[in-house]
């Protein structure tokens, strides 16, 4: 006999889909603002000669199933039946003991519908085989259009490239850029010039690059907000601070390391886990040795820390850089930097007091913004992401560097009152150095005033731009389709 009976689905379904009886509920869950991801995702299940599913993955709480409710919306806006339209979250404690083909086998037996379906499966690593099942839907369900969701990238793309070549894509989401935060918000957007590129701004002479980070100003406390609660769409309208960074906290120890984590990956221990957490994110920015935290961590074994940070950056909380080579001086090799998702999610465990006003925390805060941007920015393209740090003098080191076919770029993070570097730091070095190949530097400031060509000798000049333009600014390219090119 069933665990679960038909009807105990049927019901679920029905409480998940109130577009069946009730067209305009949907309004009730769809937000104004979109995602860049929305958009990519809309595209690929509409299109008319290409069919290819869409699976959105990315942290909990970045939008993935408000982004879904706004394609279920745009569809039934445009005249698509309303009982065509399925939506189910595995993560649903009922729907988790029965598998795709019964959900869609009890969904077919509901309604007598013509013409195009559409598919929505939140979650979708929570069930057995599920690509499997997609694999099937893809091949033999020729009237179904689909989108998945999950929190777990590295476990989709696994299936996506078993299960679904030529079938579906993986949309990476990552947490808000500054830009889409302030979209969010309806702030006003500063006037910028037309096709404005990262890398021409240092053509710009003094008084035009004042003129431009000047625009900036209005938006410098929205700024502070934004390193505080992060790029998180439910906290970011949220009137409470306090209460939303509490319900991040909530939500990273308590159901994702303590839950999802679990769940997926086997974990032995929920309590070295969350110890392990801690003390990345008590050391996001630095340079990461197993071995270190092996020790420090109740001498666990090197294996079980090492597989434990491989469920981390699985589950988008964390990301690891690897260091790269640049020049002709040696570099620095095997230890990656750990960098937490999100700035947000480190202030949130740690519970820092006053931390706008540490010097030394709002560096490691607007270091992680920086690169969580640049992930984000060239995700999709040939770029090589990580960090440079000489071999033999490893206080010289540049914080993140990008590396393309036909360009190397270099960005150094000096968010702090005095952003001053001398002659001898591996920024002005590498500018120098022939064998580099370095084509573009950035000295990302933290005063507005502080911005212009650095009076270093260099063969490639060195940028100063405050983050706030310099986040804004890659985060506008990448939502007006230019991500990847600087």
């Amino acid at each position: 006999m069933a665990i679960v009976s038909d009807e105990q689905v049927i019901k679920v379904l029905r409480q998940y889909n109130p577009w069946w009886r009730s067209p305009s509920s949907i309004k009730d869950e769809s937000k104004p603002q979109k995602r860049l991801a929305y958009y990519e995702a809309l595209k690929m299940i509409k299109h008319k000669t290409l069919r290819r599913f869409a699976v959105l993955s990315g942290a909990r709480r970045v939008g993935k199933t408000t982004i879904m409710y706004q394609m279920i919306d745009n569809l039934i806006d445009e005249g698509v039946c309303p009982k065509n339209i399925l939506y189910v979250s595995f993560d649903n404690p009922i729907v988790k003991l029965v598998n795709v083909e019964t959900v869609l086998s009890i969904y077919d037996s509901l309604y007598l519908t013509e013409g195009t379906r559409y598919i929505f499966l939140d979650e979708i690593q929570y069930t057995e085989n599920w690509e499997l099942w997609m694999k099937v839907i893809y091949d033999c369900r020729k009237d179904i259009r689909l989108t998945a969701t999950g929190s777990a990238s590295p476990i989709l793309e696994k299936g996506a490239a078993d299960s679904g070549t030529g079938r579906w894509s993986v949309l990476k989401i990552p947490t808000m850029s500054f830009y889409e935060y302030c979209r969010l918000l309806q702030l006003e957007e500063p006037i910028l010039p037309d096709n404005l590129k990262m890398t021409k701004l240092v053509k710009m002479n003094n008084a035009e690059l004042g003129d431009l980070v000047d625009r900036f100003a209005p938006l410098e406390a929205h700024f502070n907000r934004y390193l505080m609660i992060g790029g998180f769409p439910e906290l970011v309208l949220s009137d409470d601070d306090i209460y939303a960074q509490r319900m991040l906290r909530e939500d990273v120890v308590d159901k994702v390391i303590k839950r999802d984590v679990m769940t997926l990956f086997n974990i032995r221990s929920p309590l070295l886990m969350e110890k392990l957490f801690v003390y990345l994110c008590m050391n996001s920015t630095e340079i990461f040795s197993v071995t270190t935290a092996a020790k420090e961590l109740e001498n666990t074994s090197v294996n079980t820390i090492d597989g434990y940070i491989r469920a981390l950056e699985m589950s988008n909380l964390i990301y690891l850089a690897k260091p790269m080579d640049v020049g002709s001086k040696g570099a620095l090799k095997g230890k990656p930097k750990i960098f937490i998702a999100d700035a947000a999610i480190r202030n949130a465990v740690l519970m820092i007091d006053d931390i706008l006003s540490d010097e030394k925390e709002l560096g490691v805060m607007v270091e992680t913004c920086v690169y969580k941007h640049m992930v984000s920015f060239y995700q999709g393209s040939a770029a090589q992401l990580g960090y440079f740090r000489k071999a033999k003098d490893n206080q010289k080191e540049v914080d993140v560097v990008i590396e393309l076919p036909r360009e190397k770029i270099l960005c150094e993070v000096k968010y702090r009152n005095n952003s001053h570097i001398s002659d001898s730091d591996a920024i002005v070095e590498l500018c120098r150095d022939d064998k580099s190949k370095v084509t573009t530097a950035f000295l990302v400031t933290k005063r507005l005033d502080d911005f212009g060509i650095t009076k270093h000798e260099t063969k490639v000049p060195i940028l100063r731009i405050p983050a706030i333009a310099f986040l804004y600014l890659l985060g506008k390219a990448e939502a007006d389709g230019q991500n990847g090119k600087m």
